[in-house]
């Protein structure tokens, strides 16, 4: 399974503006996006990931729905992405066609090599910077952080890092060992931004991170 290594993760103060958002970092070039909706009904969330993946199939760019397993299963959407506290991944998986992936946020070492040790596909590790406007309460990682918890880790699974990260961060980032990045706010201001990660990422079909899911 192909992971790339630039993730958008959708914006927006409603449902609807999501979906343009979603479909603005189609138009920009982006390869995966995620449909983030908190606080958003199951069938509010259905009727959106249904558009947002015709969207998507159109720009062959993939989706993934946060959370809402059985919408992504529902609507054939790329995989699905969990939070720290969500159902265990290994459920989940059973839950999903075999050519679904399943991907996690963690914040600790120790939820690191939990969700690792639950094959999940990808992981987000969180939050790079302390921002105001996440709901993030974990301590901020920065480079020494992310560099700390990659090099304790022994596994092949892409790591990506997310919060408030922006183009200036992106060599640095690398440095660490980290795979890739998720990003939100910075594309949603910026959707041309999508380019320039891409590029500084050298995120092209033939350098983009190759995992192979190995069923425990």
């Amino acid at each position: 399974m192909i992971i790339p290594k630039l993730h958008y993760i959708s914006e927006g103060d409603s449902p609807k503006q999501h979906l343009a958002n979603i479909q603005k970092a189609c138009s920009s070039g982006a390869e995966l996006v995620q449909l983030h909706l908190n606080n958003v009904s199951e069938k509010k969330v259905l009727k959106i990931a249904t558009a947002a993946r015709e969207m998507t199939s159109h720009f062959q760019t993939r989706l993934i729905i946060n959370n809402q397993y059985k919408i992504a299963k529902a609507i054939k959407a790329d995989g699905v992405h969990l939070n720290a506290n969500d159902v265990c991944p290994t459920l989940v998986r059973k839950q999903l066609y075999s050519w679904q992936m399943v991907g996690a946020t963690v914040h600790t070492l120790e939820d690191c090599e939990h969700v690792v040790s639950k094959t999940v596909d990808y992981v987000y590790l969180s939050p790079f910077k302390n921002l105001a406007t996440t709901n993030i309460s974990s301590e901020t990682l920065g480079l020494q952080g992310f560099e700390a918890i990659v090099d304790e880790l022994s596994t092949e699974t892409p790591i990506l890092g997310y919060g408030g990260i922006t183009t200036d961060d992106v060599h640095a980032i690398l440095k660490t060992g980290i795979s890739g990045v998720a990003v939100s706010e910075g594309i949603t201001q910026n959707f041309d931004l999508i380019k320039i990660f891409h590029q500084l990422l050298n995120a092209s079909s033939t350098a983009e991170m190759r995992h192979v899911f190995k069923p425990s």
